[in-house]
């Protein structure tokens, strides 16, 4: 019996195929360890199930083949689990934040990191 929350292994389990699909490449591999028969996408460039998961990651590793990520923070709520990372070799110049949430189901939200701000906080 583990004492660790559903909330905490979904985590490890979050980290494990962002690391494995877009750190190192292997989305096949992640998605063939991490992702079941069923998965809605929410992203409107990317067509719904595990094949269209499949083009989406394969299609932004070959568009952005020089792009690193750092995960800032990840958040749980039982099967929701959100990554916040910074983003570099993506769209702008000073990189980009993004943030993703995944149940069997995924949604993104990007924007790119400000020359300047009114505040002496970052966005990520």
């Amino acid at each position: 019996m583990t004492t660790e929350s559903i909330s905490e292994q979904n985590k490890k389990t979050v980290l494990a195929f962002y690391k494995d699909a877009h750190f190192d490449g292997d989305a096949d591999g992640a998605i063939a360890r991490y992702v079941g028969d069923t998965y809605t996408q929410h992203t409107a460039g990317a067509e719904d199930g595990v094949e269209g998961l499949r083009a989406f990651i394969n299609g932004f590793l070959t568009a952005f083949p020089d792009a690193k990520g750092d995960i800032r923070r990840v958040l749980a709520d039982g099967d929701l689990v959100a990554v916040h990372a910074y983003w570099t070799g993506l769209l702008s110049e000073n990189g980009d934040v993004g943030i993703d949430m995944f149940r069997v189901e995924h949604w993104d939200v990007f924007t790119p990191v400000p020359a300047t701000s009114k505040n002496a906080n970052t966005v990520y």
